[in-house]
């Protein structure tokens, strides 16, 4: 077996088809038809089985496949880590982070690229739990997160504690310089409340201030997305309970934010990367502004 068997393999199984492999490749089918079977033969087992136009792994093309990502990835990393070598920092830099932690990035980025003109960012949104699984497939090198999440194979950075606050219409305040509002008050009032599509995480940690004090709160809207829920509050919807920094970007005029009393409720978020994996130096730097 020799690593053009092995990427051929690869790409079959990414493509899930010849058709669509070889052209990726840019070679004709036949002599990858001709590589996958001189593989199988090589191995002495089957690795596909043909489900029509589609190719799907067996149980050992499935863990042949595993080998060769972190192969592949491997062997990607180190010609990244060799060309870097001397050289400056440069290349795309692919950032993931929450929408509700985006402002944390804008100056962040405007200051790395005063520093680093040569390097261009790809930047992703989505929650903590898919961000992880982006990292871990190497789509991303760094993801900003709100906490928690297991943080088993990544490193991290602390970032500073943010306090949680209420967002609620205006109209539904009684008392016009009225700066807090309890938990007891909050149990009266319709909620829309970030949730992550999986895993533990801000939901959860509201959710468990209510029932430290007895009390199950009227929720009516779950969303991952931070926008959306400030919106409908806007409409008059209900309120939310969101990380301060979330209302940097968003028009208030329309809504009273509120801090909470007697409860201690903060954000905490983090910036992360795999810890197996090579970090190139854009990467390096750019978490190097956060500390």
């Amino acid at each position: 077996m020799n690593l053009k068997q092995l990427r051929y393999f690869y790409e079959i199984a990414n493509e899930g088809q010849i058709t669509r492999a070889a052209k990726k490749l840019h070679i004709a089918q036949p002599p990858l038809s001709q590589s996958l079977k001189a593989l199988e033969d090589r191995l002495g087992v089957i690795l596909f089985e043909r489900n029509g136009r589609r190719m799907e792994l067996t149980d050992a093309g499935a863990v042949l496949y595993e080998k060769a990502k972190e192969l592949f990835y491997k062997i990607d990393e180190t010609m990244i880590e060799v060309k870097e070598t001397g050289k400056g920092v440069r290349g795309t830099l692919s950032i993931g982070c929450n929408k509700s932690c985006f402002s944390r990035i804008p100056k962040t980025i405007r200051t790395y690229q005063e520093k680093y003109p040569q390097v261009k960012f790809k930047l992703l949104e989505g929650d903590s739990y898919f961000l992880t699984k982006q990292l871990v497939d190497r789509e991303i090198e760094v993801a900003i997160i709100r906490l928690p999440i297991d943080m088993n194979g990544f490193s991290y950075l602390r970032l500073p504690e943010e306090e949680y606050v209420v967002v609620i219409p205006n109209n539904w305040i009684n008392e016009p310089d009225k700066k807090m509002i309890s938990i007891e008050e909050l149990v009266e009032i319709p909620l829309l409340l970030l949730h992550r599509i999986r895993g533990v995480g801000q939901f959860e940690l509201i959710m468990d201030k209510f029932r430290d004090k007895g009390l199950t709160p009227n929720i009516i809207c779950e969303s991952p997305n931070v926008d959306m829920l400030l919106g409908l509050v806007t409409e008059g919807l209900g309120a939310t309970v969101v990380p301060k920094s979330t209302l940097l970007k968003h028009n208030t005029s329309n809504v009273s934010v509120l801090h909470i009393e007697d409860t201690h409720i903060v954000s905490e978020s983090a910036i992360i990367w795999l810890k197996d994996r090579y970090l190139s130096k854009s990467a390096e730097r750019f978490i190097e502004l956060f500390n």
